[in-house]
């Protein structure tokens, strides 16, 4: 069975200098969230949590839109990329 990593290996990013991905209130992440959810049902594995603060890998979205709807507190503001960045799928 191929892993997803095998699989996304192919995968291209441009970035933009700017995130398309804010999270809203990071005191809800801290004092609601004890599981940090967004480091579990993200594929890309774009959120981390590094001590008291939520690492967002933005450059690394697929653009799934998983974050629209994965935070039991809606607390991810995500839009797609400016248009020409993001990621760009060699067969696809």
């Amino acid at each position: 069975m191929t892993k997803l990593d095998d699989k996304l290996y192919k995968t291209r990013f441009l970035p933009s200098e700017k995130s398309h991905i804010k999270i809203i209130d990071l005191d809800v992440c801290r004092q609601k969230c004890p599981d940090k959810v967004c480091t579990i049902f993200c594929p890309a594995g774009v959120y981390g949590w590094e001590e008291d603060q939520m690492a967002i890998g933005y450059e690394g979205c697929l653009e799934c839109g998983t974050c629209r709807y994965g935070c039991p507190y809606d607390n991810i503001d995500w839009h797609n990329p400016q248009g020409g960045f993001g990621v760009m799928y060699k067969f696809g």
